[in-house]
């Protein structure tokens, strides 16, 4: 609330200050010069011209044109009113009372604008507090209930990705490889589908990287050698192997794509010189 007020009160007293300075000390017109009207005629057929260019080489849509034209058209006449004015010089009259009642009016009318058109609703701070974070048992009820889904529809992919997914976010890494099991067709596509899914299996099976996670990684690798993932696991099955020069080998490729001093970058350089210590 008090950071809208601040705009609020600042856009009041920005428009006050170009609206009431007329009205309260009273303003000459200035004079217009006898060849305005002629230099904005000539400046309008210009740009007429120029939107004719753009149709006739195909960059402009006809219904453009057509707008734009007629935008042209109704600019011209406001500035040939304008300039069939007098030119010479007018002053009027201060009006005060007029100055004072916009005074009023003008964040009157904000807050009533505000109020039929905007959301009142945001200014209250009880009303707009972050929602209660979802409880375990909710979450859980959410994941079962998309397991259910996926029983009545198992040829939905992505249904079944994203239940492995939340399976994997729930440290359930059994259900997580069979829901992965089950989308194999989409995985084989995706060097991040085949990476997650050798994690989620190592992580099942308590036995590592060795076996069918080390082949899933390999495949990743193929469809992209420079995987960030993929790298960092084929070099901590390289190393689980007692392969240290392959280990290194991934490792280093995959330094350049992490940030220097970082806590993976460090982990990354204390592994390959534990590598190189080892042989």
């Amino acid at each position: 609330m008090t950071q809208f007020a601040l705009f609020a009160t600042l856009l009041v007293v920005v428009t006050a200050a170009f609206v009431l300075p007329p009205l309260w000390l009273g303003l000459r017109r200035p004079k217009e010069k006898a060849d305005r009207k002629a230099a904005n005629i000539a400046i309008f057929r210009d740009q007429l011209a120029e939107l004719e260019r753009e149709k006739a080489d195909g960059s402009l849509l006809a219904a453009d044109f057509e707008q734009a034209r007629q935008e042209l058209q109704k600019r011209l006449l406001e500035e040939v009113d304008d300039a069939n004015v007098s030119a010479e010089a007018a002053s009027h009259a201060p009006s005060r009372p007029l100055a004072i009642s916009l005074l009023l009016l003008i964040p009157l009318a904000a807050l009533v604008g505000y109020t039929v058109l905007g959301n009142p609703v945001a200014l209250d701070p009880a009303r707009t507090a972050a929602p209660p974070k979802m409880t375990a048992e909710q979450i859980d009820g959410m994941v079962q209930k998309l397991a259910e889904r996926m029983q009545a529809n198992p040829d939905d992919m992505q249904g079944w990705l994203m239940l492995a997914r939340s399976y994997k976010a729930l440290g359930r890494y059994d259900d997580a490889v069979q829901a992965y099991g089950r989308a194999e067709k989409v995985i084989d596509e995706s060097p991040d589908l085949l990476a997650s899914y050798a994690e989620v299996m190592a992580m099942a099976n308590g036995k590592g990287l060795q076996g069918k996670p080390v082949k899933l990684i390999e495949k990743a690798l193929k469809l992209d050698p420079k995987h960030g993932h993929s790298l960092f696991l084929a070099g901590a099955a390289a190393m689980e192997a007692g392969d240290n020069k392959k280990g290194i080998a991934y490792w280093e490729a995959l330094l350049p794509q992490v940030e220097p001093g970082s806590e993976i970058d460090q982990m990354l350089r204390g592994g390959i010189e534990k590598m190189k210590a080892g042989g």
